[in-house]
């Protein structure tokens, strides 16, 4: 055969094998399209609601079953033939291929994707979620949690367990740079946000851990006591804000009892609060191990048991079979959890790996650790700092020559390319060690002061820092203090012999600079010695040129604390962290796995202080602390001036804000209330904030809405929020110490 007739027979061949490949993918479409249709829950102008109830008509008792629980922890479990198609994440939970319902891929992100580099994967690092409140920053919040969204999809994930809610009552509390702060009007608007970005990238976000979960020690069987009304006013408010401002698809709850009852099974929490009065459509889970009963949990709102099926598995379909369980009770639990699937949009959006883009997230990274950055003292104007005029600066801190550090336990983000140092050698990432990012301060400050002589010392040994410190016309030094899930701080004094080096060095060479790398405050011995004091969080993937930017200038700072820092834990309202006895730490003898499934006995931490968390417990009590709530330093100056308050729906608070300084800033205007003496309540609460750009000389009127709530108080006996007849005492300025306008206005 010719070449000719060869190309004439192929090609005719291939006129055939496409004529058949259309026939064939016509077909196809068709039967697609056929199976679209019967498939109504498929249809995307039906409501969630709708969709779910469709979809819950086809499946077996098996399959509703299947949705209510996980299959272990496919990051660290050896993969099954059920987890063989996970993404290796945190929890997974088997799908309905038939009906097109998707698994559930879950991943932990409070600040980032965790555990990326086993997958071989980029995750970016933001700063903590503690920074991201400093910055008081709704639209920064959103970013945020949009970040974390395109990169939990970009790596074949559909559901964050991110969202940590719990407010600062125990300041030791390991867990403290996952939050948000103290106070629940900023943690819960900030977490709103935060989980509208999240969601906004058809990611199934969730808020945690509900509820009182402010302690790691003995997290798994402490019991928190605490008075209705108390708790309403304070964690649970910020439970609140968030689930009724940023529409969560799903909530987690805690491992600890509240009020005597397991948090996963208590039905005031879950069924009267979160389900009734605050209409949540969503769905609970557990966190990992945190169920501890079948039918109580079932009856008390419990939807999804994480991270086994220990419960609710066979031993769910069992109770259902024998009617101890009834089926609009396990259908409940199904719709809420296809309802979130659909309201997501993790069915009609299913996720698909891709990669992740490190440039964006380190810009976004960047930008949110800049707006975070808290500077606490600044004597003499000593920042910023002027490159043309420093001859010479000492670097001192352990690693800051190569690296900050990071926050640990679940939350861990797994540094990119080499990690800068790790206490372990162990991979990927070993809970509970000190992970260092390679985002280098020594790097960074040469670079802004190419002309100086940038010597470093670890600080080691701190007669030695000092003495090169002395020669120096700067002397930065960098304090860390490391927290992780698991386990709490022993005191809030910075470890190892940082406070005698601070000290030493401070002392050797007055131009000295401290900046902090912390999750939560810290205390101060030395506070009055060096000339200024920054506060730079677990500052995230690019946290070393964020830092510089501010010592030098090129940013001004404009964050502020989300928490007070107190003079000593003597001020605490828990001067004492409450740990477990012997009797609750360790089971004695042998241990069935139902018995260790209901858990320890429970040790009492009573919450005297009720509402009075942070700065409205040092208010009440009248005690001096280090730094305020809400305070925080700038390079310029802000001037404020009348004040009006204008009654209605909402309470609207009008207010001039003036730059008076030389450079350009942002000021975060804050909004306080006096209530009337008969509310009984703590002297002032924060009830609304404006971030105010502002060039130097520039003047705006700003209107900050106050919703009625945050005014209120909750009524035991009328179980709703009430507003108390009387004058309110509006108070407005630079932080929760700093109010220079008083109104007052009369509500009825």
């Amino acid at each position: 055969m010719d070449y000719s007739r060869c190309r004439a027979v192929f090609g005719t061949l291939a006129i055939v094998s496409l004529s058949l490949s259309c026939l064939s993918a016509s077909c196809f479409s068709q039967r697609q399209k056929h199976a679209e249709a019967e498939r109504l829950w498929m249809n995307k102008n039906l409501s969630a609601d709708e969709r779910a109830d469709l979809a819950m008509k086809e499946m077996t008792l098996d399959e509703k079953i299947q949705l209510l629980h996980g299959n272990g922890m496919p990051m660290f479990d050896p993969l099954t033939p059920v987890t063989a198609l996970s993404n290796r994440g945190g929890g997974y939970g088997i799908g309905i291929p038939r009906l097109g319902i998707p698994a559930l891929d879950m991943c932990d992100a409070a600040y980032g994707v965790r555990g990326s580099a086993q997958n071989g994967r980029y995750s970016t690092a933001l700063p903590a979620d503690v920074a991201l409140a400093a910055s008081w920053d709704t639209a920064a919040a959103f970013e945020y949690g949009a970040l974390i969204g395109r990169e939990l999809r970009a790596q074949g994930y559909n559901m964050s367990l991110g969202g940590g809610v719990d407010i600062t009552r125990e300041p030791r509390d390991g867990r403290t740079f996952e939050y948000l702060g103290e106070d629940p009007v900023l943690a819960g608007t900030i977490v709103a946000r935060l989980v509208a970005g999240v969601q906004s990238q058809h990611i199934i976000g969730d808020i945690k851990h509900y509820a009182f979960n402010d302690q790691e020690s003995g997290r798994g069987w402490v019991n928190v006591n605490i008075g209705e009304r108390a708790a309403r006013e304070s964690d649970l408010l910020a439970f609140e804000i968030g689930v009724e401002q940023g529409h969560p698809d799903a909530v987690m709850c805690a491992y600890n009892r509240v009020n005597g009852v397991f948090s996963c099974e208590n039905n005031y929490l879950l069924n009267e609060v979160l389900k009734k009065d605050w209409k949540f459509p969503g769905f609970v889970l557990s966190d990992w191990g945190g169920t501890h009963s079948l039918e109580k949990a079932s009856a008390a709102g419990l939807d999804h048991e994480e991270g086994e099926s220990f419960f609710y598995g066979e031993r769910y379909k069992a109770a259902v079979e024998s009617g101890k369980i009834s089926m609009p009770e396990l259908d409940e639990h199904v719709h809420r959890i296809l309802r979130s699937m659909f309201a997501a949009g993790v069915i009609d959006y299913p996720q698909w790996r891709s990669v992740v883009d490190p440039f964006a997230g380190r810009e976004v990274a960047l930008k949110i650790e800049e707006d975070s950055i808290v500077l606490l003292k600044n004597d003499r104007a000593a920042l910023p700092l002027d490159a043309a005029k420093i001859h010479t600066i000492a670097v001192i801190g352990a690693h800051s020559d190569a690296g900050m550090i990071s926050g640990g336990g679940s939350a861990q983000v797994d540094p990119p390319g080499e990690k800068a140092f790790i206490a372990s050698p162990e991979a990927p990432t070993p809970p509970n060690v000190e992970v260092w990012f390679p985002t280098s301060p020594l790097k960074a400050i040469e670079a802004r002061a190419p002309h100086a002589i940038v010597k470093y010392d670890s600080g080691a040994d701190p007669a030695a820092a000092a003495a090169m410190a002395k020669g120096a016309d700067v002397a930065i030094v960098f304090a860390y203090q490391f927290e992780s899930e698991g386990s709490d701080l022993p005191n809030l004094s910075l470890p190892g012999n940082q406070d005698d080096l601070v000290a030493r060095v401070a002392a050797a060479n007055p131009h000295t600079i401290v900046v902090l790398e912390t999750g939560s405050p810290v205390t101060m011995p030395w506070v009055k010695a060096p000339a200024a004091i920054v506060e730079a969080w677990y500052a995230g993937s690019d946290g070393a040129n964020a830092v510089g930017n501010v010592l030098f200038g090129t940013v001004n700072p404009s964050g502020k604390l989300p928490n007070t820092f107190p003079e000593s834990e003597a001020d605490l309202p828990h001067p004492t962290l409450v740990k477990p006895p012997p009797e609750s730490r360790h089971f004695s003898g042998h241990v069935s796995p139902l018995q260790e499934a209901k858990g320890l006995p429970p040790f009492q931490v009573d919450y005297t202080e009720g509402a009075e968390v942070g700065y409205k417990w040092y208010d009440a009590q009248k005690k001096l602390v280090l730094f305020p709530f809400g305070y925080g330093l700038s390079y310029t100056s802000y001037g404020y001036s009348g004040l009006s308050v204008a009654p209605g729906k909402t309470i609207k608070a009008t207010f001039t804000v003036a730059n008076t300084g030389a450079r350009a800033g942002a000021e975060i205007a804050e909004v306080y209330a006096s209530l009337p003496a008969s509310a009984q309540e703590p002297p002032k609460r924060l009830v609304g904030w404006s971030k105010v750009q502002l060039n130097s000389g520039e003047k705006r009127t700003v209107t900050v809405e106050i919703d009625p709530k945050y005014l209120s108080i909750f009524d035991v006996q009328k179980d709703e929020w009430t507003l108390v007849p009387g004058d309110y005492t509006i108070l407005v300025g630079g932080s929760s110490q700093d109010l220079p306008l008083k109104a007052v206005v009369s509500l009825r």
